[in-house]
C-alpha cells in the first residue's frame, strides 16, 4: 500500500505530540503511548502493512516538524517523541498480529482434530476445509510418518519435510500437520507423487523412520478413513516386524481380515503351532525360524543367513517343526496353513501372550 493510501486516522494526535515535545522537551504520557498502541492494533486488524505505516509516520513527522526548532535540545526532544510514538504503534501492531496468528493456529488445530476424528458435521467440515485448501468432495489420501524423534508442529524436522514438499507441489491442495508426535500429509487421492515424495523426505530426515500411506477415500469422511488405515498399517508393521520404510495400506489388507475374528485365529494358532511349546527352549526359536523361512520366500539358505545359522541347523529346525506339528513347511499343501498361523501368532503376540 502506498504512503498516501494510509488512512489519516492512524496518525491522529501524532503531529500535536511532536510539536509539544519539541517545545517543552517532554516525553509521551502513559495515555498517549496507550493510544498509539491501540492505533497500531487497529491498523494490523485492518490488514495494513507495518512498513508503509512507519513510512507514513516519518512523512508526517517531516511535514509537522516544528518551525524554528533549530536548537539541539528541541531537535532531540522531537526525535525522541517520534521514536516513542512509532515504537508504541509498532508494539500494538505486532501484538495484534500475534493474537491473529494464535487464533489462526487454534482454528487450524481445531479443524484438523475434527477432520481426523470425524467429530464435526460433515457438511460444515467441508465448508471449513476450503479455507485450508481442501475440497472434501474429492477423494483424499493420508500419509503418516513417525520416527525415533517426535515431530513437533513448527519444529525443525517438520519444517524441513514441509519445505521440500511445498517447494515441488502446489500448496493449495496439500495440508501438512502433526498429530501425536507424527507428521501427516493430506493430499488429493489422485496425486500419488505427492505422498511418495513426502514419504521419501520424511524417511530422509529421521533415522529409522517409517511412513504409512492410507488408501484414497472419497467424501468428507474420507480423510479420517485414510488416516485410520495409515495408523493401522503402522501398528501392524510394528507388531509383525514388516520390512520397508514405506508401507501402503492397500498392500496390507490381508492382515486386518485375518485379525477380524480373534477367536478363530487363536484356535488356528493353538491347533497348528501349539505343539511347538513342547520343544526344548519353548516355541519361540521355532516360531522365529518359521518367520525367517517364510519372509525369505522359503529359501533355506537365505533364512539361515537371516538367523545366523548354518543351512544344516536350519534344516534340522524345519524337520523338528514337521515332527511336532505334523505340518511340513516345505510342502506347499501345508505351507498356507502354517504361514497363516505364523501371521496370527505375531498378531496375537503368541507365545509371549496367552491365547
Amino acid at each position: 500500500m502506498a504512503e498516501h493510501e494510509i488512512p489519516g486516522r492512524y496518525l491522529d494526535g501524532f503531529a500535536p505530540i511532536l510539536a509539544e515535545a519539541a517545545a517543552t522537551g517532554r516525553r509521551l504520557t502513559r495515555e498517549e503511548i496507550k493510544a498509539r498502541r491501540t492505533l497500531g492494533e487497529q491498523a494490523a486488524e485492518a490488514g495494513l502493512g507495518l512498513r508503509e505505516l512507519v513510512v507514513a509516520h516519518l512523512s508526517a513527522a517531516r511535514g509537522a516538524w516544528p518551525a524554528g526548532s533549530g536548537s539541539a535540545e528541541s531537535t532531540l526532544a522531537a526525535l525522541a517523541a517520534v521514536e516513542q510514538a512509532v515504537d508504541a504503534f509498532a508494539e500494538g501492531y505486532e501484538r495484534a498480529q500475534r493474537l491473529t496468528v494464535r487464533r489462526e493456529e487454534a482454528a487450524r488445530r481445531e479443524f484438523i482434530d475434527d477432520l481426523l476424528y470425524g467429530r464435526s458435521d460433515l457438511g460444515r467440515l467441508a465448508e471449513r476445509a476450503e479455507r485450508f485448501g481442501l475440497r472434501l468432495s474429492r477423494a483424499h489420501a493420508v500419509a503418516v510418518a513417525e520416527g525415533a524423534q517426535a515431530y513437533v508442529e513448527g519444529g525443525p524436522l517438520a519444517r524441513r519435510v514441509e519445505a521440500e514438499v511445498l517447494a515441488r507441489f502446489d500448496s493449495h491442495s496439500i495440508l501438512l500437520t502433526t498429530k501425536n508426535g507424527r507428521l501427516l500429509c493430506i493430499a488429493p487421492g489422485d496425486t500419488d507423487e505427492v505422498l511418495d515424495h513426502f514419504a521419501r523426505q520424511a524417511c530422509t530426515v529421521t533415522e529409522g523412520g517409517r511412513v504409512a500411506i492410507g488408501r484414497p477415500q472419497p467424501g468428507p469422511g474420507g480423510v479420517v478413513q485414510s488416516y485410520e488405515e495409515a495408523l493401522a498399517a503402522l501398528a501392524m508393521a510394528e507388531r509383525l516386524g514388516l520390512p520397508g520404510p514405506v508401507l501402503r495400506a492397500a498392500d496390507l489388507l490381508v492382515y486386518p481380515v485375518l485379525a477380524r475374528d480373534r477367536q478363530a485365529m487363536a484356535d488356528l494358532v493353538q491347533h497348528t503351532l501349539g505343539p511347538l511349546t513342547g520343544a526344548r527352549g519353548g516355541a519361540g526359536p521355532l516360531l522365529e525360524t518359521l518367520v525367517a523361512y517364510f519372509d525369505s520366500g522359503c529359501v533355506a539358505a537365505e533364512a539361515a543367513r537371516r538367523l545366523s545359522l548354518s543351512v544344516r541347523a536350519l534344516t534340522y529346525r524345519l524337520e523338528r517343526i514337521h515332527k511336532l506339528t505334523a505340518a511340513d513347511p516345505a510342502d506347499p499343501a501345508h505351507r498356507y496353513m502354517l504361514q497363516t498361523a505364523v501371521i496370527g501368532a505375531r498378531l496375537l503376540g503368541w507365545p509371549d501372550q496367552p491365547l
